[in-house]
């Protein structure tokens, strides 16, 4: 039976039932409202809104040092603290990890099952706001090792030793929907050409928690997705590719994988470049 390269990356719901109290630890919930949030959160989670918080207006990922600063800051959050990051579906946690990793912070955890899974199991649940006094963050320079440019995905498009990973809905791959539509109306629909598509949420059992090391190898090297490739994700907005990258590389040990977080909201919008449907 195959384990997890990295298990330590992930912790149980049992583990912070007993750490919630924890002043070094620190509890993220991200979504794209904050009403679920304002309904219903673990005890002590602080919430970080997708668009708002996370996001330019392009729907970029904002990685300036000043607004990276500025939420880890009004989350309480110094470069010391545990952060133990979670969403109301399950794959955003390991997206967060992405970020912080991005970033430079060193204890950054996925919590395995998400929210569904602690709801499930009765454990407490809160709906007043948590707020922690401001704390001193400094982050580092992205790490430009954790994260693929658009040119060198244009260029990887014919390369036997690379794999494009689309991590969308099928309807998302087919052209068929955008599950974020940018805001400019000059995307196009489709995918990249010869991605390979693996939906994310195929990683997961159906309590939230993430299939054995067994079952995801599996998965994945069906495809033609293997550790001697060099892996690039993509998504809509780079989340679910983040935690594809998450998946690939902590817990399968997939040496080269690089997250595109450009992802389809980039490539779509670009005039010259080959889109498949």
């Amino acid at each position: 039976m195959l384990e997890y390269t990295h298990p330590e990356v992930l912790v149980d719901t049992e583990w912070l039932m007993n750490h919630l109290n924890n002043p070094t630890v620190r509890v993220i919930e991200v979504d794209m409202s904050p009403e679920p949030y304002k309904n219903s959160h673990i005890p002590g989670a602080v919430f970080w809104n997708i668009l708002t918080d996370l996001l330019l207006p392009d729907l970029r990922l904002n990685l300036e040092a000043t607004a990276i600063e500025k939420l880890l800051s009004r989350s309480g959050i110094s470069n010391e603290t545990t952060v133990i990051a979670y969403g109301s579906y399950p794959g955003i946690g390991a997206w967060i990890f992405w970020i912080l990793k991005m970033i430079g912070h060193e204890k950054v955890y996925v919590l395995n099952g998400g929210y569904s899974k602690w709801a499930a199991e009765g454990r407490p649940l809160a709906a007043e706001l948590s707020s922690f006094p401001p704390s001193l963050y400094r982050a580092k320079s992205p790490d430009p090792n954790l994260r693929v440019p658009q040119v060198e995905v244009q260029a990887s498009l014919d390369r036997p030793d690379c794999v494009l990973l689309d991590a969308r809905t099928p309807e998302e791959y087919r052209g068929e929907v955008f599950m974020i539509k940018p805001p400019e109306g000059r995307e196009r629909a489709g995918h990249i050409p010869g991605a390979v598509h693996v939906d994310h949420s195929l990683t997961l059992n159906e309590d939230g928690t993430f299939k054995s090391a067994s079952q995801l190898h599996s998965l994945y090297s069906s495809q033609g997705i293997t550790p001697d490739k060099e892996i690039f994700p993509y998504c809509a907005i780079g989340g679910r590719s983040g935690y594809t990258w998450f998946v690939l590389r902590y817990l399968l040990g997939y040496p080269k994988v690089r997250n595109y977080d450009g992802s389809w909201n980039e490539w779509s919008r670009l005039p010259d470049v080959p889109i498949e449907q």
